[in-house]
């Protein structure tokens, strides 16, 4: 069946109007959180403290004995409608992320199941970038498991901007000023983790020729993260975890090691600079630790003379 690719223009309202309806029949189910702010290693640090986030963390660990068990687990096949948000192209379609604890969290999702470890194409980033063009939005990948993926069907997400009430937009932009690229791949001296960072050009942000343009700047980020493609099944798929930032202005690319730490999961936007925790103990221990330091231990360590 052919899909007519979204309309510019639409999205953002389908967005406000779905979700309303999404709360009226119980299909969204917001998570309610306490926002604090951590500072360290010049970055403003969100950190939502999440109340029911452990009866989700539950529900996804409760044990999956059958394969008919773990067939029923996959929530996009089929996705609640009343969680559609649009058609976005013939591969990709829009939904509401159910337990949002940013508002009007969307996800883009591959009509057929994908693996969550194959690499982004270019209809991955068609429908990345068509619907980024229509709001302001941080898109982010959690290649994997031990990337923080909750679930094994690929699927891109954005959440609007800003992240939080003050400073940057995203809380990580302001370690950007040092970037260090002599290049078009380079690396952000603030940041003590193996990571591959680029400035995107600006052109017309839904055209395929944008699509094209950052599909091969995360391919140069993979190389340059020392990431490759290695077969699966006649797929490629990625040589290990990692998580994916992207806006209209930047990318970046940092290579994971685990999932948790100290009993945190952390997730691609841990490195935009917003972490979440279950409950004050957890928030404790990110003031203990440090937020910069977290995300030390969850991504792969630099090598010497490889980053700047």
């Amino acid at each position: 069946m052919e899909h007519l690719p979204l309309q510019p223009g639409t999205l953002w309202p389908t967005i406000l109007r779905q979700t309303e309806h999404a709360l009226r029949c119980g299909a969204l189910r917001p998570i309610e959180t306490i926002q604090t702010i951590i500072a360290e290693g010049g970055v403003r640090f969100l950190v939502r403290q999440v109340s029911s986030l452990a009866r989700k963390e539950e529900a996804r660990e409760a044990p999956k004995d059958t394969a008919t068990t773990c067939r029923a687990v996959n929530p996009f096949l089929p996705y609640d409608p009343d969680l559609f948000v649009a058609d976005i192209s013939d591969t990709h379609v829009a939904l509401l992320n159910k337990f949002n604890v940013i508002d009007h969290h969307l996800l883009i999702v591959t009509r057929r199941f994908k693996s969550q470890e194959a690499l982004l194409d270019l209809a991955d980033f068609a429908a990345w970038v068509a619907c980024m063009a229509e709001f302001d939005g941080l898109g982010f990948y959690n290649g994997g498991a031990d990337a923080g993926a909750s679930q094994p069907h690929k699927h891109l997400q954005i959440v609007p901007l800003p992240l939080g009430e003050s400073g940057p937009a995203v809380p990580i932009e302001s370690v950007l000023e040092s970037a260090c690229i002599e290049g078009p791949i380079g690396t952000l001296p603030g940041l003590p983790f193996r990571h591959a960072f680029a400035y995107l050009e600006r052109g017309p942000a839904a055209s395929r020729h944008a699509a094209h343009a950052v599909l091969d700047c995360y391919l140069a980020l993979l190389e340059a993260a020392g990431l490759r493609a290695i077969e699966v099944n006649g797929e490629l798929h990625q040589s290990a975890p990692y998580n994916l930032l992207i806006n209209p202005r930047w990318m970046l690319l940092v290579p994971r090691s685990s999932e948790r730490v100290e009993g945190m999961s952390v997730n691609a936007l841990g490195f935009a600079g917003s972490l979440f925790v279950r409950d004050a103990a957890q928030a404790q221990v990110i003031k203990r630790l440090g937020p910069m330091s977290m995300l030390q231990r969850v991504a792969v360590p630099v090598v010497m003379g490889q980053q700047g």
